[in-house]
């Protein structure tokens, strides 16, 4: 539940620290491939005469190679720290999806090896960014405001990267947009590694074990929800085709992504203005049950009017669900894991939502659109099923470290200990 006075400061308070606009707006623009790379290889393939069918082939082997290489990425980063594997992992992600751009789909051997390259070398940006805000910000309260930030700020990058795209595309050809795109992501982590936070960070010391972060029962717990979570999304998003087509007006998916995103700012924003007291994990339960909640009206399909509403509805509860996400992550990952696991939750969010478009497509065919909004919602439920099932894992206190277990990062050494993002105390 929140407090009763507002947190202190705001999102403007997190910005005005030394770095974290910098870290905040690298982190955006380095992961525009990432976020725009099914719209920008459905795009570039039908320029170049292929099938959707191609298109899907190539989108799945880059999410596939995505979700492979983010943990072991994020692993590297972690051992090796962030400018030695981000930079590198960024320049030969740009460099798979120049091959594509520049040799097209002649042949599909090479298209296939440059998306897997593209997709495999995708930097974990998103888990460096969070294992940073511990040591750029301090305070506990600003780390917690700033992941609700975080979320807020990738519903605004998964609508503007989009646009951004569709205007180049414009401006000059789908396979020039493909590489701008990808020469803007380098530089976003350009900007990012060479950042003092990020040149100095490192990870606290860990065990040595071939899990890595997956050792820990809390951290498999929320992955295991997270999983029905990121499900229930990519339905959402064949169901709102669906609808349009039903509807005959290609538009209106355009509008229900977007009402959806609307809700999750709007939520991200209020939830990020409040201090919020108590354990994440009991109050991560409520927010996937308010989550799922929402998600149950879109079955009534009513016109697109009431279901741009229900959209926006739909999407309330996502950015606090995920920005809750973050903090359970960050208590529950092991020593010296922390952009691992992060990296783990990306990964686990992306597979779930590709099963969710793959499960929906099929029920819409065979049941109709509010069988495919259903799935969103049973996604839901399961979700929180799963938290629910797991609450011993989820609240289960911490084992005491030895003495002298507590390291500090580099760029943060005077920092209480209880803010870092190795720490796995309360």
């Amino acid at each position: 539940m929140a407090t009763e006075a507002p947190a202190r400061g705001g999102y403007l308070d997190i910005l005005r620290a030394p770095h974290a606009a910098r870290l905040l707006a690298g982190t955006l623009v380095g992961r525009l491939p990432h976020g725009t790379g099914p719209v920008a290889l459905t795009l570039f393939v039908r320029d170049q005469g292929g099938s959707y069918t191609l298109a899907g082939g190539l989108i799945a082997a880059y999410g596939i190679a995505t979700a492979l290489g983010q943990p072991l990425l994020g692993r590297a980063v972690d051992l090796k720290g962030q400018p030695r594997v981000q930079l590198p992992a960024a320049v030969l992600s740009a460099l798979g999806m120049a091959l594509l751009a520049l040799t097209g789909i002649g042949h599909l051997g090479l298209a296939y090896a440059a998306v897997v390259l593209a997709g495999l070398f995708t930097p974990p940006l998103e888990g460096g960014l969070r294992a940073l805000w511990p040591s750029v910000l301090g305070r506990e309260d600003r780390v917690h405001r700033a992941y609700a930030l975080d979320a807020v700020a990738q519903e605004v990058m998964f609508t503007a990267g989009p646009l951004l795209l569709t205007f180049l595309v414009s401006l000059w050809s789908p396979a020039a947009a493909l590489l701008v795109i990808n020469a803007l992501g380098v530089l976003g982590a350009l900007a990012v590694v060479l950042s003092e936070p990020s040149r100095t960070w490192r990870s606290a010391p860990r065990e040595a074990h071939w899990l890595g972060a997956l050792r820990s029962p809390g951290l498999l717990a929320l992955l295991g929800s997270f999983f029905f979570v990121g499900l229930a999304l990519g339905s959402i998003t064949v169901a709102a085709v669906a609808y349009a087509d039903d509807r005959g007006t290609p538009s209106v998916y355009g509008w229900l992504m977007a009402a959806l995103g609307l809700g999750a700012l709007l939520g991200g924003v209020a939830y990020g203005a409040r201090q919020w007291a108590g354990a994440p994990e009991r109050r991560l339960r409520v927010l996937v049950l308010l989550l799922a909640v929402c998600y149950l009206p879109l079955v009534l399909v009513p016109g697109p009017a009431a279901m741009t509403g229900l959209s926006v509805l739909s999407g309330v509860f996502l950015a606090p669900t995920l920005a809750c996400a973050f903090l359970v992550v960050d208590r529950h990952a092991p020593r010296g894991t922390v952009t691992e696991a992060f990296s783990w939750l990306v990964t686990t969010f992306g597979v779930g939502s590709a099963l969710g478009s793959a499960v929906a497509g099929p029920v819409v065919e065979l049941a109709g659109t509010a069988s495919g909004f259903a799935v969103a919602g049973a996604g839901g439920l399961v979700a929180f099923a799963v938290l629910l099932a797991t609450t011993r894992v989820l609240d289960a206190p911490k084992a005491p470290e030895p003495p002298g277990a507590g390291a500090r990062h580099a760029a943060g050494a005077d920092v209480p200990a209880a803010v870092h993002g190795e720490k796995n105390t309360p």
